[in-house]
């Protein structure tokens, strides 16, 4: 390479290319622990719904509103948390979202009315919105170059790992206090004021400091066009994965109780841990296989899920349930894993929040409209019905995503 290779030519001056980041461990896990802190509030309530529903009083679809009421603040931020992350960086947009995440915790804590939950729940989807875009990217931007694979996967786990911690916490604590929600949120709250205090003193406020950036111009999320279909391979395994880990989140302790007989919010709250850490083991079994196969797996976990969740109802086997739980996780976690893989490793740090948040957008709109149909269906007609419609509705969304997949995605494109 000559001088004249670098040199930028007069009429045009070019900035020189950010170096090349080295990793740091350090910074990865402190980053995920942020992410861990804000997922560990965002299913805390499940079980707390059957406790929330005989003191307050409302149905299946009141409840299924009160977690779409997350999804819609989740997606309303994703549309806009990418961008403001990519362009200002991270802290900029990560300590807002704590801000959110404790004023949730807050009205957790004197919820007395479905307003009050829908709003808490509203909030608490801004925070995770803010966490899968800005949070996730922080940690793959800590691991620098060197360590983008592993820092992608930890993000990853962080996530699922926080999700399942949550409701385990609290079943725990609903299980054998009279008032759990003030433990449960009090302690949260502590966690998310620890959480800020990591970004506000450890994470970076630019992707690069010194780069020239354009003047920001608000818009819908994007990434390269030569790049986007590494973020729909996630959406078409990560949707129904996601779509059916919320249903286990939004009606899995309602159908335990109406449907099965189990009362026990610890047996809700341990189901959805359990889900959620199979969701976080099945990404360190899979540490050495290829995309295409953890894609493929993610695809028929979640459709296998939906056969069990059929059968549990048909049977009325609390068993069943559970294991169509665990399906569920392993179809989210790796669907989840693959394609956070492929957006760390391909897309730019410039645009990895958006490819992040893009990913996202594809996965929880399902995951909102699929459950939300499905309790007011468990209203009008009764819970077998609805549950053998939607899972007859995601078994086949998993089956397509997994086809096309195998189809399109080449077979060493990216090992981990």
């Amino acid at each position: 390479m000559t001088d004249s290779d670098v040199r930028p030519s007069p009429e045009q001056p070019a900035a020189d290319p950010p170096p090349p980041m080295p990793g740091n461990m350090t910074a990865v896990t402190l980053a995920a622990f942020v992410v861990t802190a804000v997922f560990v509030i965002s299913n805390s309530p499940t079980p707390l719904y059957v406790y929330w529903q005989q003191r307050i009083g409302f149905g299946s679809g009141t409840l299924t509103i009160i977690f779409a009421a997350y999804i819609l603040g989740l997606l309303l931020t994703l549309l806009i948390a990418g961008q403001l992350s990519d362009h200002f960086g991270r802290r900029h947009v990560l300590l807002p979202g704590l801000v959110s995440a404790l004023a949730a915790s807050a009205l957790f804590l004197m919820a007395d009315d479905v307003a009050v939950l829908i709003v808490a729940r509203l909030l608490t989807g801004i925070s995770v919105g803010v966490i899968v875009s800005a949070g996730m990217a922080s940690v793959v931007d800590a691991g620098g170059d060197t360590h983008r694979a592993i820092a992608a996967r930890l993000a990853s786990v962080a996530m699922v790992l926080g999700a399942g911690l949550g409701p385990l916490f609290a079943g725990f604590l609903a299980q054998y206090l009279d008032d759990p929600v003030s433990w449960v949120f009090g302690i949260e709250s502590a966690l998310i004021v620890l959480a800020a205090a990591v970004v506000y003193f450890r994470t970076q406020s630019h992707v690069h400091e010194g780069v020239e950036r354009s003047p920001f111009q608000l818009r819908l999320p994007n990434v390269p066009h030569e790049l986007r279909r590494y973020v729909l391979f996630g959406i078409a395994v990560f949707g129904p994965g996601i779509t059916a880990t919320s249903f286990v989140l939004s009606l899995g302790p309602s159908l335990l109780a109406r449907q099965l007989g189990v009362t026990s919010p610890l047996v809700a709250g341990g189901t959805a841990c359990a889900m959620f850490l199979v969701a976080t083991g099945v990404q360190f079994a899979v540490a050495r296989v290829a995309v295409r196969t953890i894609f493929i797996g993610g695809a028929a976990s979640t459709a296998l899920s939906m056969v069990a969740l059929f059968g549990a109802v048909q049977l009325d086997t609390a068993a069943l349930l559970i294991v169509s739980a665990l399906l569920a996780g392993a179809g989210q976690g790796l669907g989840q894993l693959g394609g956070l893989t492929l957006i760390g490793i391909h897309v730019p740090s410039t645009s990895r929040a958006q490819g992040n948040a893009l990913m996202n957008i594809g996965g929880y709109v399902p995951a909102g409209l699929l459950p939300l149909v499905a309790g007011y269906l468990i209203d009008a007609t009764s819970i077998p019905t609805a549950v053998t419609i939607f899972s007859v509705i995601l078994f086949a969304a998993a089956a397509a995503g997994g086809v096309a997949v195998a189809k399109t995605i080449g077979t060493n494109e990216v090992r981990q």
